[in-house]
């Protein structure tokens, strides 16, 4: 395996994937490294579904916005917020769980379980010397996801990861200054500091997608973002999740 610290420092998205599945033995590591992940006291709201069956995967790769890389590589992984079987430990223990599970904190709480356990079972498949990439897309229709792979109430389906073979390694993206992300004491809020940082990486950035594309992009971080942001997208999602009995509270 891969040192930790360069593992994790050497992360980049994989969109190419060699047409070669993952074995069981991969899948159980990449999982049972998920579980190792901390979680809030101990209540392990998440589930991990393995997509291995071509159609849904196809299907999947149509929700996601037609990203291909979805279909085609090593294995697909869902990633859900899960509180339903606590559900079902509330009927088993003879208890009301409803107020609780319907609160903001525990949908909190199994947002970060979720995200916390996503992310050791990326670097683990990198430490295993494979790809792969997270997939938002599958948050475009969730009701479709959730009759696809069969979701009951109180489960999201919150992302995709997309694990196999690299095909096509790109470079590694530049990150945000260290010092406009690490703030010691109290957030820092000089705005001459803050804009002037914000500058330097807009050039950074530009200049990386000039040299990526040949000249065919030039785009700076701060005009990406405000173009984005500015767009309403899944605006749905306060309504499913309510629908799917979670943050009512």
């Amino acid at each position: 395996m891969k040192d930790v610290i360069s593992t994790i420092l050497n992360h980049r998205s994989i969109r190419h994937f060699e047409d070669k599945p993952l074995t069981d033995e991969q899948i159980h590591t990449i999982v049972s490294c998920a579980q190792a992940a901390a979680t809030s006291s101990f209540i392990q709201s998440y589930s991990i579904i393995g997509v291995k069956d071509k159609n849904k995967k196809k299907k999947l790769a149509e929700l996601s916005g037609n990203q291909e890389y979805v279909e085609k590589n090593g294995h697909f992984f869902v990633f859900c917020a899960d509180l339903y079987r606590h559900t079902l430990i509330g009927e088993k223990e003879q208890k009301n769980l409803n107020p609780s599970l319907e609160s903001t904190e525990k949908f909190m709480v199994a947002l970060i379980d979720t995200a916390l356990a996503a992310q050791n079972a990326a670097i683990a498949a990198e430490s295993l010397g494979l790809g792969i990439c997270y997939i938002g897309g599958i948050r475009n229709n969730l009701e479709d996801v959730k009759e696809l792979l069969n979701i009951p109430d109180r489960v999201i389906p919150l992302f995709g990861l997309a694990v196999g073979y690299p095909a096509l390694i790109t470079d590694k993206k530049p990150r945000l200054p260290f010092e406009h992300v690490y703030h010691e004491d109290e957030y820092e809020q000089n705005m001459e500091h803050f804009y002037h940082q914000l500058d330097e990486y807009d050039q950074l950035i530009s200049d990386y997608y000039k040299t990526r594309t040949n000249g065919q992009r030039k785009d700076r971080w701060t005009e990406q973002m405000a173009n984005m942001l500015s767009k309403q997208n899944r605006m749905y999602m306060k309504e499913f999740i309510q629908k799917n009995k979670l943050d009512l509270h």
